[in-house]
């Protein structure tokens, strides 16, 4: 058997860290078992989904290095859907109602005021055929339920374990609106069968949804997928993360400086039993993944970790791979400029940062005069005119300056870091001095 998942996102919005967990998980464990990851666009509703969310979804999948072996739109599948309905009317299981929703509420509240669970009672299935015509007189038109077997519904998940789901408590689902548009319930049955998607990965808010998806399939006689619920995502603070967070769109993750494999070894470890580190790689991530792994607690993102995860990846880029980026920044100052402040990086454009402290124009706090006499005579002798100062110069001039005014430990190089740099902090100034040039030190120097 080949492992085939899907990721059906729908694109009346852009997608958040839930959405990329999900796809994560999928992607990894259709990559681990050698398997196929199709990308199905939930597009049914056709007035909020638009293209540009469509083209945004694609985008994000692929900066993130989750590429898919098929994509279907479902708005180009409405026959196959209109004929899994026309069967299930057939065989009695799809039936018309005609309540508003104003009757509906109305109808739920007395049963809540009555101690009663606010399912639907089924009254649509007791409608005459003048029943039916009176109400299509009067302009309603139906929407469509699906009968529940009402029995208790077992799988055995692959994250949870032994899950039930009694559908006698559950009220049948309306699989079609009034406007004859397809809600997500029956669709996606009906192409989970028609692409044999072999797992059926998603959040445990799926869990009800898949006791009354079950009865459908077996309805339309077809064997079933495996099942995972993964456990949804809380924040650092423990509250739940809402989807739509727009600070945690993916887009604005891209735009805020994360990098894809930060993204990808953050997302694909929290939740799980694996510490939550940078993984090299996303074959490297697939081939540990498992879903036995997963537990059933919230998984905890906190961003915390992701900063962390994604400082460890800048910190690790090589000069032939962020050449590219330091071009499109505009800052490529050369191998041994990228080579001294990678390690100060805790997004890839703080190297814009670097460049402008390296080439322009910095303020520090003014030296003292006796000091700064100091530092101007020991590097002027240590770099003459027409030369330039080098990766020993640094120890050499400190040394230099030490041995005029006594000065040693913090007292030594902090004014100097700041004089030269602007900093208190950064890269080591051995690899830095050499990068600023002989002519700017001195005039940094002169007025520090």
């Amino acid at each position: 058997m080949t492992v085939k998942v899907r990721f059906a996102p729908s694109p009346t919005g852009r997608l958040h860290v839930g959405n990329v967990r999900t796809a994560l998980v999928n992607w990894l464990f259709a990559r681990g078992q050698g398997g196929i990851f199709v990308l199905r666009i939930d597009d049914t509703d056709l007035e909020r989904s638009t293209v540009e969310n469509e083209q945004a979804i694609e985008t994000d999948l692929t900066w993130l290095g989750l590429p898919w072996g098929e994509r279907y739109n479902q708005s180009k599948r409405f026959d196959a859907y209109d004929a899994a309905a026309t069967r299930l009317r057939a065989m009695g299981r799809l039936y018309p109602c005609y309540e508003t929703q104003e009757e509906l509420d109305r109808r739920r509240k007395v049963q809540l005021s009555r101690g009663q669970p606010p399912i639907y009672d089924r009254a649509a299935l007791d409608l005459t055929e003048e029943d039916k015509a009176r109400f299509e007189a009067e302009g309603r038109k139906p929407h469509w339920r699906f009968k529940l077997d009402g029995k208790r519904v077992v799988w055995e998940d692959l994250v949870r374990g032994r899950c039930e789901v009694d559908t006698a408590s559950l009220s049948d689902p309306v699989l079609i609106r009034e406007d004859g548009l397809y809600l997500y319930t029956l669709p996606s049955v009906v192409d989970d069968i028609d692409m044999a998607i072999t797992h059926v990965v998603r959040g445990e808010d799926h869990v009800t949804n898949t006791g009354a998806q079950i009865e459908i399939f077996e309805a339309l006689g077809a064997p079933l997928p495996a099942f995972a619920h993964m456990s949804l995502l809380i924040g650092a603070d423990g509250q739940a993360l809402s989807k739509r967070l727009g600070s945690l769109s993916v887009g604005q993750m891209r735009d805020a400086g994360y990098e894809p494999m930060a993204i990808a070894s953050h997302l694909g470890r929290i939740g799980s039993s694996d510490p939550v580190e940078l993984v090299a790689s996303m074959d490297e991530l697939a081939a540990g993944f498992g879903f036995e792994k997963l537990g059933r607690a919230p998984a905890r993102y906190d961003t915390a970790d992701l900063d962390r995860l994604n400082a460890q990846t800048i910190h690790g880029l090589d000069y032939a791979t962020a050449q590219p980026r330091l071009a499109a920044l505009g800052v490529d100052l050369g191998e041994a400029f990228w080579l001294a402040v990678r390690a100060n990086l805790n997004r890839f454009g703080d190297a814009r940062d670097w460049a402008e402290i390296l080439t322009g124009e910095v303020s520090g706090p003014k030296l003292d005069e006796a000091f700064k006499v100091a530092a101007i005579v020991a590097f002027e002798a240590l770099v003459p005119a027409g030369s330039d100062p080098d990766l020993e110069t640094w120890a050499r001039f400190t040394a230099a300056v030490k041995d005029t005014t006594g000065a040693k430990g913090k007292a030594l190089f902090q004014p100097l870091r700041q004089a030269l740099t602007g900093r208190d902090a950064g890269p080591d100034m051995a690899a830095l001095l050499p990068l600023i040039g002989r002519d700017r030190v001195l005039e940094r120097l002169r007025g520090g």
